[in-house]
């Protein structure tokens, strides 16, 4: 079983990287948002099992309770790269809008590296 999420992990962050270098905008959001995932079930595999164990609520004879720490972690994480996300949305809706592409390439080489396309005058 726990070959199986490792594998799982490398595959999810061998995606998000190979995502992330590609000159389109777009599949550099889908890439980021495999790298926010990779990372939640890393977390969350490498934190102990759960089995056998109780809430973590302190009752009388009751079995070990298990670490809510990595949930907690994992569920901030969750939210932030959530926010994130929204973020690099409408920011490459921006982009799109303003400059008619979302491939890096295309971009830079009718802007330059010195600012924004300037406007024809008619």
């Amino acid at each position: 079983m726990i070959w199986e999420t490792a594998v799982l992990v490398g595959v999810l962050f061998g995606s998000a990287v190979f995502l992330l270098l590609r000159p389109t905008f777009a599949r550099i959001l889908f890439g980021f948002i495999l790298l926010s995932n990779a990372a939640n079930v890393l977390v969350l595999a490498m934190s102990a099992r759960p089995n056998g164990k109780g809430a973590p609520v302190v009752l009388p004879g009751g079995a070990p309770p298990v670490d809510p720490l990595p949930q907690a972690l994992v569920l901030t994480a969750i939210v932030i790269g959530f926010g994130i996300t929204c973020y690099l949305v409408i920011l490459l809706y921006r982009i799109f809008l303003d400059q008619r592409t979302t491939h890096a390439e295309q971009l830079f080489e009718e802007t330059g590296a010195s600012g924004p396309r300037e406007e024809a005058e008619s």
